[in-house]
């Protein structure tokens, strides 16, 4: 609501630019036809301060009207004004001293083209940024900034004390103490009665004026309230600003057993809030046991030492959730940086009820930025899988997934329902992308902000849990995938010392480098040899082991966790400056090894996973400490799909290459952040030069080609990943956007969900070969061929074989990569008959040198054990909700809750009468998905539920006599 003092200089209108906003007239109405807004870019979160290209600045601004949901939905945005554009039309001029304006002429009606009479404005939204978009100018919480608009009635404001220029206009920072005066003034938009009133005296009045003012005394803690108050005949109206008066901070030890964030006790009515703040004058707690006012009860201890205040909040109802901020220096507020739940005002709407039940609402209208949610006696988690034991991290094999580009349901309770598809592949560990919170919700998850919180966006706290439960009970690990080599913004950590001149944490800030130290940075750059990051550290990963029984973490980006300058360029460019990044760094490993062995010491044999791509000798050192380490193989991986044989040797991606001495190298063919070999098979593969017609271009030669590809990355001895639907061939490109185009700044935009592919006959024969060749890797008795070190191959040729020595379980790959047909000679490892896991048959080696010729694509993974019948034959696992006690054959849904598409899946052990038949919640038959004979075999069909309104169904399976009902909500998104 605010303005500014009127004084005798006039320099472009009657203002003194001492505030963020200010404008003129006064009193913006519809109908003005002139009106002139100034930004201060050095003030608010001064994202403009000392900004250089003082010509390259531009509005951004809509309006709020009677039809706005909210104080985000801007109406009538300007075409001109599309953020990070440069059109003139919204260009502003400089005034000097980091101030910028902009005149809107012509009055608000016309200028935003709002012809409907019945749509009323209320506020100008507005910011300022530079002209792409990479720096802008808010109020010092982030939020939008609003000029407001009255009618033509009477009106006054209060002009001092200044208000911020947020939706609500409330009192701009007032540092005041007992004893000291505060000088007010008040406008009215037309002559008339005025008064002003401190804490309910009159402290003056004047009648028949247009402006007032007055100075008011402090006698005493507090809030303190003034008033302004102008009467016309029978009309009265008021603007109120209401401030906080502190009494000195009290000096008070930490009580005992507490730790920063929030703390709970036996007592559920009362809980000890800490921060880690040095240097810090005063923190109040604000919130809903405060009316979100500032209240002197509610000011925070400081300990002796200066580097923490605390405060135990009192008579809290139980089980009730409360949001909260801290108010720093009476300037900033921010979240609990340990909360355990946060509230978004700027993405919480988007999430909706199915995804997250009964969220609380933000407090709109009471406070700005995120909130952090407290709560006593809270629902306890009954584990399930006290039995569960994690798999050995030497055979693990982990597929890698983002919910949101998993399933549309992206919810936990979904995820949970689809573990039966997991169980199918074979695989025994999930590794999830980031699930903390992060800024928005349409993201990978590598931009935290709070690194205690489950992000809502895939539903609550507890349906994580369950899931998590369900994979352990299903003899499944849970690896989170977590970045804490950087943060952003929203991260108090961050907001709490800053530096607005750099724009860059401040040089005291207890856990960023102002400055990264290596490149490909991003966000803000941990410093993890400080002790309040290492703490920050140790507090994380005891959090998602212990409250939430992960089995480990991925970390992303490990190799930045250094404190050594890689950055000898200044600007410290990324390819010049990689080699210094990844050469051995001494005191990187020593911080690797302090945080595994805080995991271990929290969950013994917990997955300690980086993503380091290092100097190999440091690699070794980590391996060799019991770390794993990601090994990427993509580039050649997909070179051998493609059928381009000088580029396809994939070695490196085995560990005894390396000359590693434990298989600790997750070997991968794609990961979230690989091109998909499907995409590039079609998009770039080989062909014939003969004429042939074999064509990798070909969407079924594709598919093939993966599934030599596969056949080799399976069987290398030591963990394996694979990314999501990659058994499937999935083949959009990981930059595709969602318009169809292909751009490189669409890689992290959403992706198809392509459950369908399941139904596809040769998409199908991929997922088989992926699924056997992960059973044969996991059987029980062929767990030490599998973390084998006798290993040899020969992978640089048209030709690859891979060997695995091992006396209970010898294996022999053999795959022409080529697109031409290829005649080698081929050594077994022992002479006798060897089997064809995957197809039968066998084959006799002599144990010599003999011929063999390939076709292109042509592979074959031979055992010197006949390992087909007893793997294949017995680690069939029925879908969960589908096992029948009167007989043996199988059906699930994938995915249920059930979107468009979907697949049937359905095993038979025998040749019968087959017939399946959805149903609604009465019984009543909605229609015959099939009715006849079928043989022995396993089937996938697609489940078209796009006629269905939203609901419970139940699916009718008669086979042979035998019966089974399944369950299928079905929802829309």
């Amino acid at each position: 609501m605010k303005v500014r003092f009127t004084i005798v200089l006039l320099f472009f209108f009657n203002a003194v630019y001492s505030q963020l906003l200010s404008w003129s007239p006064d009193f913006v109405r519809e109908s003005s036809l002139t009106i002139d807004i100034i930004c201060d870019g050095s003030l608010g979160n001064q994202g403009l301060l000392n900004y250089a290209s003082t010509n390259d600045v531009y509005i951004h601004f809509g309006i709020i009207t009677n039809k706005s949901s909210n104080a985000s939905d801007w109406q009538h945005v300007p075409a001109a004004s599309v953020w990070a554009t440069t059109n003139a039309a919204i260009k502003c001029t400089y005034l000097g001293a980091s101030k910028w304006k902009f005149t809107i002429t012509g009055g608000l009606r016309s200028f935003f083209n709002v012809t409907d009479p019945t749509e009323k404005i209320s506020r100008i939204a507005l910011l300022f940024r530079n002209g792409d978009g990479s720096k802008k100018v808010t109020n010092a919480d982030g939020g939008d900034m609003y000029v407001p608009v009255y009618d033509d009635s009477l009106h006054v404001q209060l002009t001092n004390p200044l208000s911020k220029p947020d939706f609500t206009g409330s009192a701009d920072v007032i540092n005041k103490n007992i004893g000291e005066s505060v000088a007010v003034v008040a406008k009215a938009s037309q002559a008339s009665d005025l008064k002003l009133y401190y804490n309910g005296t009159v402290l003056s009045a004047a009648a028949g004026v247009a402006e007032i003012s007055g100075n008011a005394i402090i006698t005493r803690a507090g809030v303190q309230t003034i008033i302004a108050e102008a009467v016309s005949g029978t009309f009265v109206k008021r603007d109120t600003i209401s401030f906080n008066v502190n009494d000195p901070v009290t000096v008070a030890p930490l009580p005992a057993g507490v730790k920063d964030g929030i703390n709970y006790e036996a007592d559920a009515t009362a809980a000890t809030l800490v921060v880690y703040a040095p240097g810090k004058t005063r923190l109040t707690v604000v919130g809903d046991f405060t009316g979100w006012r500032e209240n002197a009860a509610y000011q925070m201890n400081r300990t002796p030492d200066g580097k923490r205040l605390w405060l135990r909040i009192q008579a809290l109802t139980p089980g009730t959730e409360y949001a909260f901020q801290y108010l720093v220096d009476g300037i900033l507020k921010v979240a609990d940086a340990y909360a355990e739940k946060i509230l978004d005002p700027f993405n919480d709407t988007y999430i909706s009820p199915a995804t997250y039940p009964s969220l609380k609402a933000y407090p709109v209208g009471q406070t700005t930025g995120i909130v952090s949610i407290l709560q006593t006696q809270q629902p306890a988690m009954v584990w399930q899988s006290a039995a569960y034991q994690r798999p050995d991290k030497k055979n693990l094999v982990i597929y890698e997934l983002l919910l949101r580009d998993f399933l549309e349901a992206h919810d936990w309770k979904t995820l949970q329902d689809t573990l039966t598809y997991f169980k199918r592949l074979g695989i025994n560990a999930i590794e999830l992308m980031p699930v903390n919170e992060f800024e928005g919700n349409n993201s990978w998850g590598y931009n935290p902000d709070f690194y205690f919180a489950p992000d809502k966006y895939y539903g609550n706290a507890a349906s994580f849990k369950k899931f998590i439960d369900a994979c352990h009970a299903n003899g499944i690990a849970v690896i989170m995938d977590i970045a804490l080599n950087h943060s952003f913004g929203l991260s108090p950590l961050v907001q709490m010392y800053w530096d607005a001149a750099a724009n860059r944490p401040a040089a005291d800030n207890p856990w960023f480098n102002a400055v990264a130290k290596h490149p490909f940075n991003v966000g803000y750059d941990f410093n993890h040899e400080t002790a309040a990051t290492r703490d920050l550290v140790d507090r994380v990963v005891e959090h998602w082991l212990t409250n939430y029984k992960i089995d480990g973490f991925r970390w992303d980006l490990s190799k930045g966790f250094t404190q050594n300058n890689s950055c000898t360029t200044g600007n410290c460019d990324q390819s010049a400056e990689v080699g210094n990044w990844s050469n051995y760094d001494a005191s990187r490993v020593a911080i690797w090894k302090r945080i595994y062995d805080k995991m271990q010491t929290v969950a013994l044999g917990s997955y300690c996973i980086l993503e380091h791509f290092a100097d190999n000798r440091e690699e070794t050192e980590l391996s060799d400490y019991g770390m794993l380490l990601w090994g990427n193989s993509n580039y050649n991986f997909s070179e051998a799909a493609m059928g381009y044989v000088p580029t396809s040797d994939f070695q490196y991606g085995i560990f005894t290459n390396r000359g590693w001495r434990n298989p600790h190298l997750i070997t991968y063919q794609e990961s979230h952040d690989e091109e998909r070999l499907a995409y590039k098979n079609i998009q770039f593969g080989n062909s014939s030069a003969a004429g042939s017609g074999y064509d990798v271009k070909n969407p079924v030669t594709s598919l093939k080609r993966n599934q030599a590809a596969a056949a080799f990355w399976a069987m290398i001895p030591g963990p394996k990943m694979l990314w999501q639907f990659g058994e499937l061939g999935y083949d959009f490109s990981i930059n595709r956007c969602e318009d169809g185009s292909i751009k490189n700044d669409c890689r992290t935009n959403p992706k198809p969900i392509r459950w369908d592919y399941a139904a596809d006959t040769n998409r199908q024969a991929l997922y088989q070969v992926y699924a056997k060749l992960i059973k044969l890797k996991l059987f029980p008795s062929a767990a030490g061929t599998f973390t084998s070190s006798n290993i040899t191959w020969s992978t640089n040729t048209a030709v690859k074989w891979l060997k695995i020595n091992e006396l209970s379980l010898r294996v022999m790959v053999i795959g022409n990569f080529d697109v031409v047909p290829q005649t080698t000679s081929i050594t077994y490892p022992v002479a006798g008959t060897w089997y064809n896991y995957l197809s039968g048959g066998s084959t006799t080696a002599s144990g010599q040198a003999q011929n063999i010729t390939l076709q292109p694509g042509e592979y074959y993974v031979y055992t010197s054990r006949n390992m087909r019948d007893s793997v294949l034959g017995t680690v069939t696992v029925p879908p969960v909700d589908s096992t029948i006690s009167s007989g043996n054959f199988e059906v699930g849904v994938y995915p249920n809750p059930v979107t468009s598409p979907a697949v049937i899946t359905y095993s038979l052990p025998e040749n019968g009468q087959l017939s399946i038949v959805l149903t609604d919640i009465a019984g009543r038959q909605i229609s015959v998905l099939f009715s006849g004979s079928k043989e022995k075999g396993r089937y996938t069909a697609p489940l078209n539920t796009g006629t269905l309104q939203p609901g419970l169904y139940f699916m009718q399976v008669r086979f042979n006599g035998k019966k089974k009902t399944l369950k299928l909500l079905v929802i829309k998104r």
